[in-house]
């Protein structure tokens, strides 16, 4: 990151780009009466409106308080009237277990896109008053496909302040910006097919483990402080873009997944498999469609939430391509690279990549740190995705069955040169060995999770004793 997004704003008001926030040293001596407001500002128009409160109570654009159960459900009930909600399927299939999911995911997004604006009440930020971006800024390339790394900031901290957490546990978005995410969350649910595995209710699933993994490396221990957490976790602590680009990740991954696996749609050489050059294509599709809903004009307000500069778009651009492509485990050439970064990272002594003259040769700190940060995203990710593995019996038998009835359909439809029900139980337990208990045990050998991650050793079990669930 820039050198200037590395120290504080040590003056009275913090401005940029779509925010401005009123510090606390610039209040009244009745300042615990008053409110500090965060106002957006859309593009070159001068008004602002209300984005942002730290009070118990928002207010409407009349200057009237409102019920905060309201403020949650108005928003909801504006996207149901939108046609595309009828599509959005669930195993339960009624308005109340679609609300849930839609809540939940909001609520998810909506916890880090506070920790963003808290960021940036508490450090200066480069921006552009009146940012707009560029066609190549609009654009999704897959030119390059991923980032070997994405660059994260030199920590720096004011006081006791906490970059991972607001401190005023009554800081809310209003009711316009919550409607764009729900609007948002609501239009990306019904791009998913009524399949039975790769469909909104697994993206949902996948979300809250994102979040949770997120939660618990980011929570310091009793024995750190803030600075010490982002030491530990490779400056991801003190990166709530970062974050929120995970558990976003996490939203879109399987977007419009057609239910079958990308060596099929190359082998139908499909419209999709040509537009993305055979490689990543159901990713590369998830990816195309949920950025260009996000840069419609509709969304702008919500834009603006998440990036204020071409710097910080371009970085969200990055770690969004980075983080869903690593959910294609099927792409040998990624993973034996994958491989490579990991040792270069974590174990460079050992890399393939240098020679005992240039061991670290290639990085500088901060470099083998956005390594290692970029590399942990990936992971978490991918643990994420195949979270139901990782978690009780109950979770892993109705995600499993599930995924079988979807490769069934498959190739019942003529669409899979495999029978599922040959070798189900064997193909599940060398998914186990060869995936699932090495990816546990990078969770461990990264160091992020502490104690915490013999957690993710359960799956050892689960692998030697599988059953067959047809």
């Amino acid at each position: 990151m820039q050198s200037s997004s590395s120290h504080f704003n040590t003056s009275n008001q913090c401005s940029y780009n779509n925010i401005s926030i009123s510090s606390k040293a610039n209040r009244p001596a009745s300042a615990k009466a008053n409110r500090i407001t965060y106002c957006l500002q859309q593009p070159r128009i001068q008004k602002p409106s209300t984005h942002f409160l730290t009070t118990p109570q928002k207010m409407n654009e009349t200057g009237n308080t409102f019920d905060k159960t309201n403020a949650l459900t108005t928003p909801l009930d504006r996207t149901l009237r939108r046609p595309s909600w009828t599509s959005i399927s669930t195993e339960v299939d009624n308005l109340v277990a679609k609300k849930k999911l839609i809540q939940s995911n909001v609520s998810i997004l909506e916890s880090f896109l506070l920790k963003i604006a808290y960021k940036r009440s508490i450090h200066s930020t480069a921006f552009d008053d009146q940012f707009i971006p560029s066609l190549d800024d609009l654009r999704i390339s897959f030119s390059e496909d991923t980032s070997e790394k994405v660059m994260f900031p030199n920590v720096t901290y004011c006081g006791d302040d906490n970059y991972g957490m607001p401190r005023s546990e009554n800081l809310a978005m209003s009711d316009k910006a919550q409607t764009a995410l729900y609007e948002y969350v609501t239009k990306i649910a019904s791009m998913y097919r009524d399949i039975p595995f790769h469909n909104f209710e697994h993206a949902s699933h996948v979300t809250m483990s994102a979040n949770k993994l997120l939660n618990r490396i980011c929570t310091p221990y009793e024995d750190e402080d803030e600075e010490d957490t982002a030491a530990r976790t490779f400056g991801i602590s003190a990166d709530p873009l970062a974050q929120f680009v995970a558990v976003f990740s996490a939203l879109v991954h399987d977007v419009d997944h057609r239910g079958v696996p990308n060596a099929q749609l190359v082998a139908e050489r499909s419209m999709l498999a040509i537009q993305f050059n055979n490689r990543n294509v159901a990713e590369k599709r998830s990816i195309t469609l949920a950025w260009n809903v996000l840069m419609r004009d509709r969304f702008r307000e919500l834009q603006s939430l998440i990036f204020v500069n071409a710097y910080e778009m371009r970085r969200f651009k990055q770690l969004l391509v980075n983080t869903v492509l690593a959910t294609d485990i099927s792409d040998k050439e990624r993973s034996a690279i994958g491989k490579l970064r990991w040792q270069e990272a974590f174990h460079p002594s050992q890399s393939s990549l240098l020679d005992e003259e240039s061991s670290n040769s290639r990085f500088d700190d901060a470099s083998l740190r956005s390594l290692k940060a970029t590399l942990v995203l990936e992971q978490i990710m991918q643990a994420s995705d195949v979270a139901h593995t990782m978690q009780h019996w109950k979770a892993f038998t109705k995600w499993n069955k599930r995924l079988y009835r979807e490769l069934s359909k498959g190739y019942r439809e003529g669409r899979g040169s495999l029978d599922p029900r040959e070798g189900w139980c064997d193909g599940e337990i060398g998914f186990f060995d060869f995936y699932i208990i090495p990816l546990a045990k990078k969770l461990k050998e990264c160091g992020v999770f502490g104690s915490a991650a013999s957690e993710y050793y359960i799956p050892r079990v689960l692998g030697m004793g599988i059953k067959c669930i047809p």
